[in-house]
């Protein structure tokens, strides 16, 4: 254990960025855990997921304007998403850009969807980057200070080794419950 904690000390900001481009919740949550043990800092690990998380949205949807024919192919598989994501936009507006940040199965959508139509750049990236900064604040800092509680469960864990996987496949149906019926309506 101590030593994948010290490859996650050598490498975790490396692949917190990378991991944050397509998304990053769930590494910047393990970020802030670490950070509240003293493994990772708190301040660059919420500046790397706030960077990443920006330039990956940005990406997205600077390459759906270019590549539109391409990406429309793509999307034929995914209309319900897609038609989901529009209807979020249409009733929340510019906050569907906040939202996204917190959405499986969204985010990467969001990006795409306004990439498709002719909603200003520039002030998708002024969103975006206000969005991502309050994203990384929020996420990190809330796993920073649960990130004591979160090891002490883990102990706890330790004694019933069954617990943690059957919390991690509830966990996933309750998502995929909640993103199945949302998609539906």
């Amino acid at each position: 254990m101590e030593e994948i904690l010290n490859n996650l000390t050598t490498y975790g900001y490396i692949i917190l960025f990378l991991y944050s481009l397509g998304g990053g919740f769930f590494a910047l949550a393990a970020a802030g855990v670490l950070a509240s043990i003293g493994k990772m800092d708190l301040t660059t690990s919420i500046a790397v997921a706030f960077a990443a998380n920006f330039i990956g949205d940005q990406a997205l949807l600077l390459f759906t304007r270019a590549n539109r024919h391409q990406m429309m192919e793509y999307l034929k598989k995914h209309r319900r998403k897609l038609a989901y994501t529009h209807l979020l936009m249409k009733k929340y507006g510019t906050w569907v850009i906040f939202l996204q940040k917190y959405i499986y199965g969204v985010k990467t959508l969001v990006p795409i969807a306004i990439g498709l139509t002719r909603y200003d750049a520039v002030k998708f990236g002024v969103l975006n980057l206000l969005a991502a900064a309050v994203w990384a604040v929020v996420v990190g800092g809330t796993s920073y200070l649960g990130g004591k509680t979160v090891l002490s469960m883990l102990d706890k864990a330790k004694e019933n080794p069954w617990i943690m996987p059957l919390i991690g496949v509830l966990i996933i149906v309750a998502i995929a419950l909640i993103i199945g019926r949302a998609v539906r309506k």
